[in-house]
């Protein structure tokens, strides 16, 4: 018996809630009239048992609906982010967010 359920490989973008993470997927393709490269991202809420931090990379499967969002689940944790690259993007994202504060 084969196991056709569907995965992908994200990014951990959000770990607030429990047992929820946000993953980002990013997909690139060739588009068919301008054969220009476009990439695209989509974001899945993902069920969490593994403990899964900002950063992380990791491969989701599809499972059953888990609630009304959810329909992913962690198989596994591909690469773990570590403290340095944590820091340096949320140092990133606070001077997006507030660039008076780099004055």
């Amino acid at each position: 018996m084969s196991n056709k359920r569907r995965r992908m490989t994200g990014v951990v973008r959000q770990a607030k809630l429990e047992k929820t993470i946000r993953v980002q997927v990013d997909q690139s393709y060739r588009h068919p009239l301008y054969q220009k490269v476009v990439r695209k991202s989509r974001q899945y809420l993902v069920h969490d048992e593994v403990g899964c931090r900002p950063g992380d990379q990791v491969i989701i499967v599809e499972s059953r609906p888990i609630s009304k969002l959810k329909r992913w689940s962690v198989e596994s944790i591909s690469r773990r982010a570590t403290e340095e690259e944590v820091a340096a993007k949320t140092e990133e994202l606070v001077e997006d967010v507030f660039p008076e504060a780099q004055e």
